[in-house]
């Protein structure tokens, strides 16, 4: 199983980005994804996580900035990132918990960086 981000980049203060992130490989089913941001010398730390019936939870820095969106059917997960701020800048990953048979597994995308000038 593996999970694919993209979508980092540079953008001014006030500008927008949207991440994505595709779990490839054989696996049952896909609980919770999510969004997490990590700086240097800090602890990763939770963004934005959707669960698979589409609830929602949002760090409270980025509420009604940040939309996270998930298609079951495609194994994706979207960060929508507007009104970005240069404290948002940070490398982000997605996470999956897999389902393998019974048993969840947490799995991590590689780490993709977000960049907000100002």
């Amino acid at each position: 199983v593996q999970l694919q981000a993209s979508g980092g980049g540079l953008v001014q203060t006030g500008g927008s980005l949207r991440l994505s992130c595709a779990a490839s490989g054989i696996f049952f089913s896909i609980n919770d994804m999510a969004w997490y941001r990590q700086g240097p010398g800090n602890q990763r730390v939770l963004v934005a996580r959707v669960t698979r019936g589409g609830s929602t939870r949002y760090a409270d820095s980025v509420k009604g900035r940040f939309t996270i969106s998930r298609d079951n059917a495609r194994s994706t997960v979207d960060l929508q990132m507007n009104s970005l701020k240069p404290e948002d800048t940070d490398v982000y990953y997605c996470f999956a918990q897999i389902s393998r048979g019974a048993v969840p597994y947490n799995y991590w995308g590689q780490g993709t960086q977000v960049t907000v000038s100002s």
